[in-house]
């Protein structure tokens, strides 16, 4: 049986807190790529799903154990799925969340459809040659508000508007936001996966 330990082929500090909670208890040892050494991969493809094999391979690659990465984003119908795999650069390299906010708002400010969700498509990798990669993927669906609402979070957190409930994903507990959202679900479907075919 693998050992519980698992590197995690992100540098982002909010995903990482979500995973490390979402991922104890299970049991499972959470190591940032960052800890071992190891630069990001390149992202350079058009979906979700390519991207995260590229990082789960690279990591899995660089530090010999199993790998575990997430490739996810904001997709918004009245912009044909954008921000979509550039979320965090969709106002260019090094654009910071609140440069990204403001790019989505002035996107979006000729359209009255704000309706949007967000993706997470997961990718564990036992080594980097695994023929069978563990695949998980979740959405989560909402609209975008103009002013920010919330501090918590991160990305597109306090723009992301949770009609059902009144709040944006910022206005959230963490732990609430870890059971509902796109990350929460993809990752409760990639667990009992892990259990499955990793004994885990």
């Amino acid at each position: 049986m693998l050992p519980r330990r698992l590197v995690i082929a992100s540098n982002n500090a909010g995903k990482l807190r979500e995973l490390q909670a979402l991922l104890a208890p299970a049991g499972v040892e959470v190591i940032a790529q960052a800890a071992l050494g190891i630069a990001g991969a390149e992202e350079p493809h058009r979906t979700f799903v390519e991207n995260a094999l590229a990082k789960a391979r690279h990591a899995a690659r660089a530090s010999g154990l199993p790998a575990l990465a997430d490739d996810s984003g904001l997709c918004c119908v009245a912009l044909g799925g954008a921000p979509g795999v550039r979320s965090a650069r969709f106002a260019g390299e090094g654009a910071s969340d609140a440069d990204n906010n403001a790019e989505l708002v002035r996107r979006l400010a000729p359209y009255a459809d704000r309706r949007a969700h967000y993706v997470c498509v997961l990718v564990a990798l036992a080594h980097a040659d695994d023929p069978e990669p563990l695949l998980a993927e979740a959405r989560w669906y909402g609209t975008i508000v103009d002013e920010p609402r919330g501090h918590g979070g991160f990305g597109y957190d306090p723009h992301f508007f949770l009609p059902q409930l009144g709040q944006t994903a910022a206005q959230l507990a963490p732990a609430h936001k870890n059971a509902i959202s796109h990350r929460g679900q993809a990752l409760a479907a990639l667990r009992e996966k892990l259990r499955n075919h990793w004994g885990w």
